[in-house]
């Protein structure tokens, strides 16, 4: 089992990734390795995984178009409204300033379903702010990852109910019945270890005072650099069109469920209105795929890699392999169905793309062992979870450094995808664990 093609790719990544090997890089070199290790030549590896990057085109395309959107707000100065008002709230306030932080986050899953949109256009302006305070931006960035993920494992709205929903049909399809009542509260459980790191890393990991290493002098991507003794801006009809460009990418982003179509109205809608002049279109799409682009790239690798994975049967040898060795035991079976959850989602890089591969399996092996439906719920969808706090190729990760990077110093591996594992896969596991022995 040691030598299947999953483990040794995703071990390969993790090992290129905290050596600083660039994320891009690292996947690239992890998916030719799962090509190889199943059987593949080079050649033959490169295409499958080539062929898979379509995947997560409209993603990638959607994340470039909201960078450009950022940008554009970023022109508008209503960022600098924003952030003087909390230079004056927070000041000296730094774990509230997290957990509000973490809040927002919160709410782009559900109430006001963006996801990473929100944290171009938040966060690099606040970057100004953490190091007068002195604030450890790794506790931002477990904050940040605590909002895009928490809600939707334990909140059946917004991404929650998709996620939600997947678990349900994957398990009525595999012929256990269960409502989605019952997956909301199976969940809760693992979702309360989340909470548990959040806590541990804001007031017990980060709490110290720490400045971020400074790096090569960089412009702030669309980001407007507000200093405490600037004098206070006074609202105009630039930000009142802004604010209404922002409320119809969203609307148009829930009507027509499409990031792409919703970046774009908010766009239009700020050339149209002059908020920023057409001659400025050049600089906008630059420094919107400067803060983006590279998110982009690397969710269309991730996608290419986790095609290869499945298209070699290394997944599914994976779990069968796992579920024949360790027999009926609840706690062993627990244990291990999270540990392969874990290392497949590293990889992937996907929660909701790895439940469909896991519950095929997990859900006959679960009712051979006796466990109910919502101890497997749980289980499946702890083990869906595990590994995107903290997986190189996640959005969840992604999305935080793409804002607390946006001055070049902060890693996105020792400073996003190190504290995130470290504080919600363990917790999450131990918690899955939990649920499925007393559920």
């Amino acid at each position: 089992m040691l030598t299947n093609a999953v483990i040794v790719s995703v071990i390969v990544m993790v090992a290129l990734s905290l050596m600083r090997v660039n994320v891009l890089f690292a996947i690239t070199i992890a998916a030719l390795t799962a090509g190889l290790v199943s059987g593949l030549n080079f050649s033959d590896s490169v295409n499958l995984m080539v062929s898979g990057m379509g995947g997560q085109a409209n993603t990638a395309f959607s994340y470039i178009l909201l960078g450009m959107f950022a940008v554009m707000i970023g022109f508008s100065g209503i960022t600098t409204l924003l952030v003087q008002k909390m230079l004056t709230i927070f000041k000296g306030k730094k774990i509230v300033l997290v957990l509000t932080i973490a809040g927002i986050a919160c709410l782009s899953q559900n109430v006001i379903p963006v996801h990473i949109a929100f944290i171009p256009i938040l966060i690099p302006p606040l970057l100004g702010l953490f190091d007068r305070l002195k604030l450890d931006r790794r506790a931002v960035a477990t904050a940040l990852t605590f909002g895009l993920k928490a809600p939707y494992v334990m909140i059946p709205a917004g991404f929650g109910l998709i996620f939600h929903g997947i678990i349900r049909d994957e398990m009525i399809s595999n012929k256990m019945d269960i409502s989605m009542t019952q997956v909301a509260e199976a969940m809760l459980i693992p979702g309360l270890g989340m909470v548990a790191g959040l806590f541990i890393a804001i007031f017990i990991s980060y709490r110290k005072d720490r400045v971020s290493k400074p790096a090569e002098q960089m412009d702030f991507h669309g980001a407007d650099k507000v200093e405490e003794n600037q004098l206070p801006a006074s609202w105009n009809i630039t930000h009142t069109f802004t604010v209404i460009a922002i409320i119809m990418a969203l609307v148009v982003q829930i009507v027509t469920k499409s990031l792409v179509l919703g970046a774009l109205s908010g766009i239009i809608i700020l050339f149209l209105t002059r908020v920023v002049p057409f001659r400025r279109g050049d600089r906008v799409v630059q420094e919107g795929i400067g803060m983006m682009g590279m998110i982009a790239f690397v969710m269309l690798i991730a996608s290419g890699y986790a095609h290869v994975l499945k298209e070699t049967g290394e997944v599914d040898d994976l779990v069968e392999k796992t579920t024949s060795m360790v027999g009926t035991s609840p706690f062993v079976l627990s244990f291990f169905m999270l540990l392969v959850g874990l290392i497949i989602t590293m990889g992937i890089g996907s929660s909701f793309g790895t439940i469909p591969i896991l519950a095929a399996l997990y859900v006959p092996l679960c009712a051979a062992a006796g466990l109910s439906p919502l101890a497997t719920a749980a289980l499946i969808g702890t083990a869906g979870a595990l590994g995107d706090a903290g997986s190189p190729a996640s959005d969840s990760t992604l999305g935080p450094t793409s804002g607390l990077n946006a001055d070049g110093r902060h890693h996105h591996i020792w400073d996003t995808c190190v504290p995130t594992f470290l504080h919600y896969n363990i917790p999450l596991f131990i918690f899955g664990m939990i649920a499925a022995l007393m559920l």
